[in-house]
């Protein structure tokens, strides 16, 4: 009996230590995007779970992750407020809706066909994400803090008829993103705001005769069932917006947990520019074998050879108009965009347009 005192006296001192080794730390991670839309899905298993990863190898710190993907608290229109004002404290923010608050963040989408390399794109803006004070400070000064970056694999058009070439959509209302309605200026077509939440319904309904959008985001929403001709132009990539947290909670978190963050950020950006590449012909080669029944079935029409230069030569000075505009608001426009093509350019690509000459 006394021997068995003794046991359970020793086994209430570990107690105290025991239950104070682990400090649970509650967070809400949210999107306007479903998890079926790679780069949010990758929130999760790359994100996230890189996140707890890190932590469980030491075990002070776990997080409760509360998950509002999908819209669930908030849509496209509102991703950048919402990690602004804590609705959620984690989310994805989709640069290509926020040109006005978030101006050199659209640098990419403003220098069409300069790059069709995802992960060349993402390492450019992480290095000037880290190297330009402006473009860091102006998510900084929306209260965020940016821990991955996110960006687009390549632009096709999909439509309910095939096009022969770009001179075809003459006329054409096309559904796209924010400012990447922009790519479709001097070719005749008429952009339709919207996002991959709207574009199925908005073919569907007549709103628009089709869609510029990329592989991964047109497989999941379904979109070749009402555009099931994918006139293939290969436009290129477009930085697209980041992962990031709200700054208040930012700064209540301790050290451990920010580090683990930083670290499964760039886990997160590095996978998810892979993933661009990998995925890319695997989601064309996936819609053309499950829209193979419907009526038509899904057809990739690739564009004759010098289509896409033509494309590019329609095009009026996209991103000179919009280095003048932000110079003009103050900013640092034609300086970020000669360090970006500059970027690139050091990185081996080789733009199909000089879009800072």
């Amino acid at each position: 009996m006394k021997q068995f005192m003794g046991m359970m006296a020793a086994g209430m001192m570990l107690l105290p230590g025991a239950a104070s080794a682990q400090e649970v730390i509650n967070l809400t991670v949210a999107s306007s995007h479903p998890t079926v839309v790679p780069w949010v899905g990758m929130i999760q298993t790359h994100f996230m779970a890189r996140t707890d990863e890190i932590l469980a190898e030491k075990g002070d710190y776990k997080i409760e992750w509360n998950e509002a993907f999908g819209g669930t608290l908030y849509k496209a229109n509102a991703t950048l407020s919402s990690v602004e004002e804590g609705i959620t404290d984690v989310g994805w923010v989709f640069s290509f809706l926020e040109a006005a608050k978030l101006p050199l963040s659209q640098v990419s989408t403003n220098t069409p066909f300069a790059t069709a390399n995802p992960p060349v794109l993402l390492e450019v803006m992480e290095k000037l994400l880290e190297t330009n004070e402006a473009f860091r400070s102006e998510w900084e000064d929306h209260n965020l803090k940016v821990l991955g970056l996110t960006a687009t694999d390549l632009y096709d058009i999909y439509t309910k008829k095939p096009l022969t070439g770009i001179a075809d959509i003459n006329g054409m209302k096309l559904s796209a993103p924010g400012v990447l309605g922009s790519w479709l200026r001097g070719t005749g077509a008429n952009a339709v705001d919207g996002a991959l939440t709207t574009f199925y319904t908005d073919v569907q309904t007549g709103v628009s005769d089709g869609a510029l959008t990329l592989a991964l985001g047109a497989m999941p929403i379904k979109l070749y069932e009402v555009a099931p001709y994918i006139n293939r132009f290969d436009v290129g990539a477009a930085f697209s917006g980041a992962v990031a947290i709200n700054n208040d909670t930012w700064e209540t978190l301790p050290e451990e947990v920010q580090a683990a963050m930083i670290e499964a950020g760039k886990h997160y950006t590095r996978s998810h520019g892979q993933d661009m590449v990998d995925r890319h012909e695997l989601m064309l080669d996936l819609m053309v074998k499950n829209g193979a029944e419907q009526s038509p079935p899904v057809t990739i029409v690739p564009m004759p050879a010098g289509e896409r230069q033509k494309w590019v030569d329609m095009l009026p000075d996209l991103a000179g108009e919009w280095a003048a505009s932000v110079d003009a608001q103050g900013g640092q426009g034609t300086a970020f965009l000669a360090e970006y093509m500059n970027a690139l350019r050091d990185a081996g690509e080789v733009p199909a347009r000089d879009w800072d000459k």
